[in-house]
C-alpha cells in the first residue's frame, strides 16, 4: 500500500532485542512483523511482541496523568503531576532525608540506565528491582567469581548444551532468543536438560534429570565431584587460572553421587552420565534461567556453574560460556552517576551489611523496604515511585507488599494500565510502550550488542520512561539534558555516532575475541578464576559454594509437610504473558484464559480433582485458586503453579489480585533468602491442595 510506511525498530514486550518492522499509516500502527535483517532474532518474534498493537491501541489503556482525589482518579496535566510528585519527594527529603525515599522498577522498558541515573542523584541508595532474584543476581556472583558474566556460545558450536531450569524458545530471557540455541541444537548439539518438570526439551534431550526444585546447588555440585575424581578436568586450566583448587577440591567431595541423589532425587548413575557428558564433549556451554535464583542457593549455584565450565576448559573458549565484548558505548554504569550518592548514603543503604552483594549491585531485597515502611526501622520509607512494575502480583508475601504500600505517605506509579498496585497510588504517570521510545537498547546486557529502538508513533499524552525520569529530575534539581535525544548522544559519543546517525545504522556489535584471560587474567582481586572467593571471605562468608536445604521444604520442616506436604514450585512460564502483563490482551487471554496449576494424576485422583477442575492451592501464608492440569511429568509430591495473575476484567479497584495471585502464599522472611544477594524463595515451598466446592 502506498500510504503505507515501514520503520524498523526493536521489541520489548519481554526483555527485548528482536528486530521489529512496523507497518505505519498516518500515526497508527497497523501491524508488525519479525525483522530478518534483526542479528538478534533473525526475522523470528513471539506472540507477546505480535501483540502489540493490541496493547498500545487497548480502550483501557491510561494515556493521561493522573491524581487520586476522594471521588476516584482524576485527569491533570503533565506539569500538575510531576510538580505533585518534586513536591512530595521534597518534603521527605527536607524532613527524614532522601534515604527515606525508594524508587522501583520491574522487569522494566529497557530505561534501567535512566531510571539509576534518577536515584543516584536524588540521594537514596534504596532501589527496587527484579535483579535480586532474577538477572542481577547471577550477574552479582559471576563479577566476584570471574569478573564478567558468562554466556552460552550458541553460535561458536556448542557440541554439548546444558539447559539448567530454562525454557529459550518460550522466554527469549536477557542475552538469549530461542533462534539460537535451537539452531545449535539442529546442527546436532547433544543436549542435557535439567528441569522438576518434563517439556518440550525433555523429549529432546540425550539425558533429562528430573531435579527436586530448588537443589540445583546440590546437583552442580554432583557433577563436580564427579569431574573431579575422575580426573575429566582441565588440568591446564585449573594449574594456571583457578584459585583455592585444593580448598575447592574438599568442598566438593562432599558431595558424592549417593549423597546428592538423596537430596535431588536424581539417579546417582545418572548424575555421573550427565557430568561425564558435559566434561567430555567439548566445547559444552550451560545455559541457566532464574528457577536457580529465586531461592536460598541463589549465589552458590551461580558460583558451581562457574566452576563447572571453567575446571572443564569452557570458559570464555569457543561453544562454551564466554564473555561478550561490548560496543563502545557509554555503559548503564558511566550513564548513572553514581558518583552522586556520597559515602554517607551508600552507607544508609537497607540491608547492604547483611546482603552485601545486593550492595555491590547498588540495589536492595525488598523486604528491607517492607519492613521500613510497617516498622520505620532503621529509618522509615516514607514515599516513592514504581514503574513498570506490579509487585503487588509479583512480588513474595503479596500481603504483606499490598500493607506496606497502604502505609506510605505517598506514591507515584508510572504504567501503561491500571494494575493492582498502581490503584494503591496517589499519582500516575501514563508510559509509552516500545512503540513509542527512542533508545539506544540493549545496553546493559553482555551479549555484545546495542541496538536502535526507534519511536514509530505518539498515542495520547504518554511519554516514554526516560523523559519521565529526564522531566522529573529536572524538577528534583538534577543535572540532564533537554531532550532524550540529546542523552541518547551522550551514550553515543564514544562510538562518534549521534542518534539520529545510530538509528539510520540499526545496531552495533562488538569485536569478539575468545580466551580474554590468557592476556590479561579475570577482572578479580587474584586475577584468577576465584572458584574460592577472596571477596566473600572478606565479608566473613563462606568462600566456597555449598548446598543449603530450603527452609521450607519437606526435609527442613517435616512437622509443617504434614498439614503441607507437597512442595509448590510457582513461576511456570508461558509463552504469552511476561510476569503480570498481558493478561487483557484478547489475543493472548483468548491463549490463556485461566490460571492453570499442574498435578500428577495420581496426586489429582488422591483429592478428586479432574482437569480443568478450580483448585485451592494453600500454604502457610493463604490461599488461591487456579485450573487444574494433569501433567505426569512431574513429580507426585510437586505441584507448579502460574505467577503474576489478576484479573484487568474485574473494574473494581482490586483488580481480583487475590484470587489467584500465587504470592500470596509465597515468602520473604529473611530465613529464607539468599545470604548475600537477599534473594527471594519464589518457586520452593510447601503447599496442600483440595478442590473448590464451587466450579
Amino acid at each position: 500500500m502506498k500510504d503505507v510506511r515501514k520503520v524498523r525498530t526493536v521489541c520489548r514486550s519481554c526483555h527485548g532485542g528482536c528486530g521489529v518492522i512496523a507497518h505505519v499509516r498516518g500515526s497508527k500502527v497497523l501491524k508488525i512483523e519479525g525483522d530478518p535483517d534483526s542479528p538478534i532474532s533473525r526475522g523470528t518474534l513471539c506472540s507477546k511482541g505480535l501483540a502489540i498493537t493490541q496493547l498500545a491501541y487497548h480502550p483501557d489503556r491510561i494515556l493521561h496523568p493522573m491524581k487520586k482525589t476522594t471521588s476516584g482518579w482524576k485527569r491533570i496535566t503533565w506539569d500538575e503531576a510531576l510538580e505533585t510528585i518534586a513536591s512530595e519527594f521534597k518534603k521527605v527529603i527536607k524532613e527524614y532525608g532522601p534515604q527515606s525515599l525508594f524508587i522501583g522498577q520491574g522487569t522494566g522498558r529497557d530505561y534501567e540506565s535512566h531510571f539509576s541515573r534518577f536515584g543516584n542523584m536524588l540521594g537514596t541508595p534504596n532501589v527496587l528491582t527484579a535483579g535480586h532474584m532474577c538477572y542481577l543476581s547471577r550477574i552479582g556472583a559471576s563479577l566476584i567469581t570471574c569478573g564478567r558474566f558468562p554466556i552460552c556460545d550458541y553460535a561458536g558450536g556448542p557440541k554439548c548444551i546444558v539447559l539448567w531450569g530454562v525454557n529459550p524458545l518460550w522466554t527469549n530471557p536477557d542475552e538469549y532468543k530461542g533462534v539460537d540455541f535451537w539452531q545449535a541444537y539442529q546442527r546436532g548439539a547433544r543436549l542435557i536438560v535439567i528441569d522438576p518438570r518434563k517439556n518440550f526439551y525433555t523429549e529432546k534431550a540425550d539425558l533429562w534429570l528430573q531435579v527436586r526444585p530448588g537443589t540445583d546447588a546440590a546437583l552442580a555440585l554432583g557433577f563436580l565431584n564427579v569431574i573431579v575424581e575422575e580426573d575429566l578436568y582441565d588440568k591446564e586450566f585449573v594449574a594456571n587460572y583457578i584459585h583455592g583448587w585444593e580448598a575447592f577440591v574438599e568442598r566438593v567431595r562432599q558431595y558424592p553421587p549417593e549423597l546428592v541423589e538423596k537430596i535431588t532425587w536424581v539417579d546417582s548413575d545418572l548424575i555421573r552420565e550427565a557430568a561425564r557428558m558435559y566434561a567430555l564433549t567439548r566445547p559444552a556451554g550451560i545455559h541457566w534461567g532464574v528457577p536457580t535464583e529465586q531461592n536460598i542457593n541463589c549465589t552458590d549455584f551461580t558460583r558451581a556453574a562457574i566452576g563447572l565450565m571453567a575446571i572443564t576448559g569452557n570458559i570464555d573458549a569457543p561453544g562454551g560460556n564466554v564473555f561478550r565484548v561490548p560496543p563502545p558505548v557509554r555503559t548503564v554504569s558511566e550513564f548513572s552517576a553514581h558518583e552522586a550518592l556520597t559515602a554517607q548514603q551508600r552507607k544508609a543503604r537497607l540491608g547492604g551489611e547483611q546482603y552485601r552483594l545486593a550492595a555491590r549491585m547498588t540495589i536492595i531485597t525488598p523486604k528491607v523496604a517492607w519492613d521500613a515502611i510497617i516498622q520505620g526501622s532503621p529509618y522509615p520509607l516514607k514515599a516513592g515511585i514504581l514503574v513498570g512494575t506490579n509487585p503487588v502480583v509479583t512480588g513474595a508475601n503479596a500481603k504483606g507488599i499490598y500493607e506496606a504500600f497502604k502505609k506510605l505517605d505517598f506514591l507515584a506509579v508510572a504504567d501503561l494500565f491500571l494494575t493492582p498496585t498502581a490503584e494503591l497510588a496517589q499519582i500516575f504517570l501514563p508510559a509509552g510502550t516500545w512503540l513509542e521510545q527512542n533508545h539506544v537498547s540493549e545496553n546493559w546486557k553482555f551479549h555484545g550488542y546495542v541496538l536502535a529502538r526507534q519511536k514509530v508513533v505518539e498515542i495520547g499524552e504518554a511519554w516514554q520512561d526516560h523523559k519521565i525520569f529526564l522531566e522529573l529530575g529536572k524538577r528534583m534539581g538534577q543535572k540532564w539534558w533537554d531532550t532524550v535525544e540529546e542523552a541518547l548522544d551522550y551514550i553515543l559519543e564514544p562510538t562518534g555516532l549521534t542518534w539520529e546517525q545510530f538509528k539510520e545504522i540499526g545496531y552495533l556489535q562488538g569485536e569478539m575475541s575468545y580466551y580474554k584471560y590468557r592476556k590479561s587474567g579475570f577482572s578479580t582481586p587474584t586475577r584468577k578464576l576465584e572458584i574460592y572467593s577472596t571477596i566473600l571471605e572478606a565479608w566473613g562468608r563462606d568462600p566456597l559454594p555449598k548446598y543449603t536445604e530450603i527452609p521450607e521444604s519437606p526435609v527442613s520442616r517435616p512437622d509443617l509437610a504434614e498439614k503441607y506436604p507437597y512442595i509448590l514450585n510457582a513461576g511456570l512460564r508461558i509463552p504469552v504473558f511476561f510476569h503480570s502483563a498481558n493478561r487483557q490482551i484478547p489475543w493472548l487471554r483468548q491463549i490463556r484464559p485461566y490460571p492453570i496449576v499442574e498435578l500428577h494424576p495420581e496426586t489429582a485422583r488422591k483429592h478428586g480433582i479432574q482437569e480443568m477442575d478450580w483448585v485451592w492451592i494453600e500454604s502457610p501464608r493463604g490461599r488461591v485458586r487456579q485450573r487444574a492440569k494433569l501433567n505426569e511429568g512431574i513429580h507426585p509430591s510437586v505441584v507448579v503453579a502460574e505467577h503474576g495473575w489478576w484479573y484487568p476484567e474485574i473494574k473494581e479497584e482490586d483488580h481480583g489480585w487475590e484470587i489467584s495471585n500465587i504470592n500470596l502464599l509465597t515468602d520473604d522472611s529473611y530465613e529464607s533468602l539468599d545470604p548475600v544477594m537477599g534473594a527471594t524463595n519464589l518457586r520452593v515451598l510447601l503447599c496442600n491442595i483440595s478442590r473448590c466446592e464451587e466450579q
